[in-house]
């Protein structure tokens, strides 16, 4: 498939001030693309590094234009207004990220409920009402991309994290929903998961691991432009592995992406999540 040019498209990426948004937000910006970058922390936050107007900087420097919009992805007005925000900027969506998330992992009976309403308000609620409110303007101009970052249905793997897994797999029945049902307007949508844990402020805070375990969060964002620049027409929907992606664009040395640069690391239990995987990326 010949990649199509990401030049002028508007690009709205949520968890945007850090991690895999701010790096998505960047690997858009060297393309061309316009952004609409929307997260909750515009002034620094001592426990996490970044913030929408670092993003922002970072974005500029590239050339590209850039709008900030910060809200809170459990309000379901707020994440309207993203949308409408990145119209009333550039006077189209041709691309929505849906990137922002919250984490927690515990057996059921130690989540609290709290918990819970929190990390299905920011991970799989606020991705329905974005994508919801950028539909309409995606079916109005015949072209658009849903990018949900969740991974493929598991089979396995969810203990200790089933809450958590529930929503994220919430993302990705949305994202094949959606590219079936609005495929005749010229709209596709897919998720896109890590097979290796990523380095972000998030893993290294909540001490899910150390370098010689994560990967470079390039590979996310190098992954999804790939994606992005496809033809959203000729897209079936897939819930693809960032190695996946990679591999059909002709890469397949994914040591520049570790943390580490001798160590490999090791796969996030993608074999319980997506059995099969291994095979069909030369691991077996």
């Amino acid at each position: 498939m010949s990649p199509l040019s990401l030049k002028d498209r508007v690009v709205v990426v949520t968890g945007a001030s850090r991690g895999v948004g701010a790096a998505v937000a960047v690997a858009c910006a060297k393309e061309g693309a316009k952004l609409v970058l929307a997260a909750k922390t515009v002034e620094p936050d001592p426990r996490l590094p970044g913030t929408l107007l670092d993003t922002k900087r970072m974005v500029e420097a590239e050339g590209a234009e850039a709008e900030i919009v910060q809200f809170d992805a459990r309000d379901a007005e707020q994440c309207d207004g993203v949308i409408r925000a990145a119209v009333a900027r550039f006077g189209r969506v041709d691309v929505l990220v849906n990137n922002a998330g919250a984490i927690f992992w515990a057996p059921v009976a130690d989540w609290p409920q709290k918990k819970f309403d929190l990390v299905f308000g920011v991970n799989v609620r606020a991705s329905f009402a974005l994508a919801h409110a950028a539909i309409p303007y995606m079916r109005k101009q015949g072209f658009g991309h849903i990018l949900m970052m969740s991974p493929p249905i598991v089979t396995g793997g969810a203990v200790g994290k089933a809450p958590y897994l529930v929503s994220k797999l919430g993302m990705t029945l949305l994202a094949m929903a959606i590219d079936a049902e609005e495929k005749e307007h010229g709209i596709a949508a897919h998720a896109l998961w890590p097979v290796a844990a990523i380095k972000t402020a998030a893993t290294v805070n909540l001490g899910m691991g150390d370098d010689a375990q994560w990967r470079k969060v390039d590979i996310l964002s190098e992954a999804t432009v790939a994606l992005l620049k496809r033809d959203p027409r000729a897209c079936a929907f897939r819930a693809w592995l960032d190695e996946e992606v990679l591999a059909e664009e002709g890469v397949t040395d994914f040591t520049r992406y570790r943390c580490v640069p001798d160590v490999e690391p090791p796969p996030m239990s993608i074999e319980l999540i997506d059995p099969g995987w291994g095979a069909r990326m030369g691991r077996s």
